[in-house]
């Protein structure tokens, strides 16, 4: 047992949780700790990121990529705020970060001191909890809890805000290894299991759901293993991405809003519908009251709030989902169901995605870089247009290949996830798509990215738009284009070079492909700038409000 500075217990709690990589950025009120980690600089990497919310960004991609937890640090006032959308967005997609902050001194706390903030009370409804720590004896016994609470069951972000003179002051620290996070096993009920079993073996239409719950789960091998038992057509969410291969002849496409016709149409069409670790997004379900209508429906998720909160369900199963497929997978036999499968590849083949091939478009761009990365590596993006792409035109083949912000939908997610995943994945390809409007938000992360030659490219899928808001005039608002044109002398090849990156500009679609396998080969940070048409759309697409059914295409359109 030693004396130490809270400031020292800060980064020596860290080194007991594993941590080896920091996001953040100084100031005034966290100076203690930015001084202690001086000290420890070659045992804790930091990253200083351009901005605090790209590095609370940087803080969830490294999370996502890994199933660590990610750790991000911020001063008092400006800078925890800064924090708040990367914490709601890691928030809302269940992932395990821990964010730092520190406030002013006690005695200075609720005088409106200088860069004072309630940031506990700012992040109560987006943090899965949050501490202010005002005694430096409570200061290790917090961080160790923090890191519990990120990880076990349901994950989230866990926000600790520390007070200045706590940093500063002094009291005993003794090293504790981390607490063991275990599968929660002690709500899988034997009466749902058996309820869940006899559903299944009546089943002569069954589908499978899956969501990001499975691959926090790390439930991939049991999911594959489930599905073939009892051969059944797997279509996933935007976060479940990867859970299920995406090559496997079972795997039918995204559902939902932006969803293949053959899960939407297979969803309404099915009996039985065994959804694994999804919350019933309204992206995901369209007409609540017309999702999956046909269908009893089998819900196995972590969280029992989510149990009826959105869709009402049949039956369900609450535990860790690798445990309970496992479970299921050594109580069921193989069952048979090669005429509802031969009715699905029907589907398959009756409405596949399309998309123009002639010129350089969204879907091309996707369809190259999977080439070009024969499918592996990361994928992350922002979101709109070209975030639907991605999930929609990539097969993604593993779990956490994807990065994406699903919940809460940030522009400017992208850039410092990638960052936090290309530092905890340095062997694995890592790049990023984004929107030009969307890069226009976060792209000075490049600085970041060049300033420690963080090696990521960065693809802008660029068309002058803000594209899925002009997608939706378009459709829904009889064409007035308010606020949704970008139509200005911005040239990204240019401020890529000199905020230090490699740059490229990609008008023809012949260009694209070389110039990713050589941007790749550079290893350094590198900008690709895809100039598309305005115009281009993603289909298919269900309307607000409408069943998802209802999915339709340009195709359509010219019919009707």
């Amino acid at each position: 047992m030693s004396k130490l500075t809270g400031a020292e217990i800060v980064v020596e709690c860290l080194k007991e949780q594993g941590v080896d990589t920091i996001f953040g950025y100084p100031g005034g009120a966290i100076l203690n700790i930015y001084d202690a980690l001086y000290q420890h600089q070659n045992e804790i990497t930091h990253i200083l990121t351009s901005h605090e919310q790209g590095a609370a960004h940087a803080a969830d991609g490294y999370a996502r990529a890994t199933g660590r937890v990610g750790v991000c640090m911020a001063t008092s006032g400006p800078g925890a705020t800064n924090l708040v959308t990367g914490i709601a967005t890691a928030y809302m997609d269940s992932v395990p970060v821990v964010a730092i902050t520190c406030n002013v001194g006690n005695s200075l706390l609720g005088k409106d001191s200088f860069q004072e903030v309630d940031i506990t009370g700012v992040t109560m409804p987006i943090t899965k909890y949050n501490f202010i720590v005002k005694d430096v004896n409570r200061l290790a016994k917090v961080i160790r809890r923090a890191f519990t609470i990120a990880q076990t069951g349901r994950p989230g972000p866990v926000l600790i805000d520390i007070t200045k003179d706590v940093t500063a002051a002094s009291c005993e620290y003794e090293r504790e290894e981390p607490a063991e996070i275990v599968c929660q096993s002690d709500t899988i009920r034997e009466e749902d299991m058996e309820q869940a079993i006899e559903m299944i073996r009546k089943s002569r239409k069954p589908f499978i759901f899956v969501g990001g719950g499975a691959i926090i789960a790390n439930a991939s091998d049991e999911l594959r293993a489930f599905a073939h038992k009892i051969q059944a057509p797997v279509a996933d969410s935007l976060m479940g991405k990867g859970a299920f291969d995406g090559t496997d002849e079972l795997y039918t496409g995204m559902v939902g809003m932006h969803g293949t016709k053959t899960s939407n149409f297979g969803i309404t069409e099915a009996d039985l519908l065994i959804v694994v670790g999804a919350r019933f997004s309204d992206r995901v379900t369209g007409n609540a009251s017309k999702f999956a209508k046909n269908a009893k429906i089998l819900q196995i998720d972590i969280d029992p709030a989510e149990i009826n909160k959105n869709i009402k369900v049949d039956a369900s199963i609450i535990g860790d989902a690798k445990l309970i497929l496992r479970k299921l997978n050594a109580r069921l036999d193989p069952i048979n169901h090669d005429e509802w499968i031969a009715h699905i590849e029907r589907l398959k083949d009756m409405y596949p995605l399309r998309y123009d091939k002639s010129v350089l478009t969204g879907p091309f761009i996707v369809q190259t870089i999977e080439k070009v990365t024969n499918g592996e590596g990361i994928i992350v993006t922002e979101v709109g247009q070209h975030q639907m792409w991605a999930a929609q035109y990539f097969r993604y083949r593993r779990p956490r290949s994807l990065l994406t912000s699903g919940g809460l939908g940030t522009m400017g997610y992208g850039l410092g996830a990638a960052i936090g995943a290309k530092m905890a994945c340095r062997d694995k390809t890592v790049i990023n798509i984004a929107g030009d409007g969307c890069f226009r938000m976060n792209m000075n992360e490049i600085a970041t990215a060049t300033r420690y030659n963080i090696p990521i490219v960065e693809v802008v899928v660029n068309n002058h738009v803000l594209g899925m808001v002009r997608q939706w005039q378009t459709l829904f608002y009889g064409k007035r284009y308010s606020q949704t044109i970008l139509n200005d002398s911005v040239d990204f090849v240019k401020l890529a070079e000199a905020l230090g990156a490699k740059a490229y500009r990609v008008t023809q679609k012949e260009e694209l492909e070389p110039v990713l396998r050589e941007a790749i080969s550079l290893n350094i940070p590198v900008l690709i700038d895809c100039q598309i048409s305005c115009d281009e759309k993603v289909f298919p697409m269900v309307s607000p409000g409408a069943p998802i059914a209802d999915a339709f295409d340009d195709m359509d359109l010219k019919i009707n």
